[in-house]
């Protein structure tokens, strides 16, 4: 990988090629919908990897401030990346895989935890 603008390694937000690992594997494009905007995802990615590679760093704002939170801890215990996937309050994006047709929208304020949580 180098780091010249006209890498193949990175395209956009997307890392295509790793410096150890080579050329990551081609993974079936989905499409994916979020706050009512489509955009391209790999089947199977985390929601907020598919949201980073397409320029979206906002999951959610806090309920009081409306302060804006994104992903922190990408491992699902800090609570930053919780936004609503098929209307569904709360999803923790960084782990949960996107599928085709998802949709996800920012989500503002509390929800109630799901017991499905991953």
């Amino acid at each position: 990988m180098t780091d010249s603008g006209d890498s193949t390694a990175i395209r956009g937000r997307r890392l295509n090629e790793h410096e150890l690992l080579g050329p990551l594997p081609d993974v079936e494009p989905v499409e994916i919908t979020v706050d009512g905007q489509p955009f391209s995802a790999r089947s199977g990615e985390p929601i907020a990897a598919a949201l980073m590679a397409n320029g979206i760093d906002i999951c959610r704002a806090m309920p009081e401030s409306g302060e804006s939170r994104g992903v922190f801890c990408g491992v699902g215990r800090c609570s930053d990346c919780l936004m609503i996937v098929d209307g569904v309050l709360n999803v923790r994006t960084c782990v949960t895989p996107v599928t085709e047709g998802m949709r996800v929208e920012t989500q503002h304020g509390l929800g109630q935890w799901e017991d499905s949580q991953p």
